[in-house]
Formats: structure tokens, C-alpha cells, sequence
């Protein structure tokens, strides 16, 4: 096996049955290597936005608040006239109410959502690997042409792919 890139219309991709003589032949195996990593670079994106979904939104503790003593003011203001003591240090009741809830059916419910979410999240990962280590023994049939198709592809997937993180 040669160890150098060639322009040759003969290869063999990855299977015995996937033989290559002719360019009409190599034409349809750049473009079904090409589709191959579009779709390895749709699969990134996919991951990335059920990791996006699984993520808890991040909880912030409220704004501290100013409580003065002082006999004309009663209630929590930011900053209230003659005021001597704040508790803007100490925790307030809002940050220390519970944020979920606490009922068994829809901690049940929660754990199966999750449990799904990790089970697609697998599958695409086995999906990802095995279909890049095929197209890395693409590229390393070192043939110029599924060289460039897999190039090209990776390139047109992640211009497609990549704006449809924005919008999720």
C-alpha cells in the first residue's frame, strides 16, 4: 500500500464490496463521503444542543436586601434614609425556599426524562465515534479525491450545522 496521496480513480473504501474503478464510480464515493460528514458534523451539533437541554438553568440567590431600623421605615429598601443595620450579608427567605418541588411523580418523571436524554445521548456518541474513525479510514485509503470530499464536507457541515446553535 502506497504511504503518499495519489489522484487515482481506483481505491478501495473501507469494505471489499465498496471498490472504486472509473471516475463516475470515485464521483459518487466523494459524495457519499462527503454526505457522511455532514452528517458526522449534524451529529456534533445534536449533542451539543441535548447537552444544552439536559443543563439545569442556573439558579441565582435574590438581590440583598437593606433592612433599617429606623422608626420611619418599615419595610426592605435598597437604601433607606438614616438607616443604621442591614442584613444585606445574611441570606433572605426567598433563597431559602425550596426551588423544586417535592412530590414523587415528578421526581419519577424528572429521573425517566433524564435517563432518556443519556441513553440518545449515547447512541449519537457511538453514532460519532464509529462514523469518524470510518472517515479517518477514508482519508487514509490516501486518495486525494475522498481526502478532499471528506474536507469539504466537514467544512459545508459545520457552515449548516453550527447557526443552528444559535437558535436552540
Amino acid at each position: 500500500m502506497n504511504m503518499h496521496f495519489e489522484g487515482s480513480s481506483n481505491v478501495i473504501l473501507l469494505f471489499d464490496f465498496w471498490s472504486v474503478h472509473g471516475p463516475a464510480g470515485m464521483v459518487l464515493s466523494v459524495f457519499v463521503v462527503l454526505l457522511l460528514t455532514v452528517f458526522y458534523e449534524l451529529l456534533k451539533v445534536w449533542k451539543i444542543n441535548i447537552g444544552k437541554q439536559t443543563q439545569s438553568p442556573v439558579t441565582r440567590p435574590a438581590a440583598p436586601v437593606s433592612f433599617s431600623t429606623d422608626q420611619a421605615c418599615f419595610a426592605p429598601v435598597m437604601g433607606c434614609q438614616g438607616g443604621s443595620s442591614t442584613l444585606a450579608s445574611s441570606p433572605s427567605e426567598i433563597s431559602l425556599a425550596p426551588t423544586e418541588s417535592t412530590s414523587g411523580t415528578a421526581g419519577t418523571t424528572s429521573t425517566a426524562k433524564s435517563w432518556l436524554l443519556h441513553c440518545l445521548k449515547t447512541t449519537i456518541h457511538i453514532l460519532q465515534v464509529t462514523l469518524g474513525y470510518m472517515l479517518m479510514l477514508c482519508v487514509m485509503s490516501y486518495n486525494i479525491w475522498i481526502f478532499l470530499g471528506v474536507i469539504v464536507g466537514s467544512v459545508l457541515g459545520y457552515f449548516l450545522a453550527f447557526p443552528l446553535l444559535n437558535h436552540i
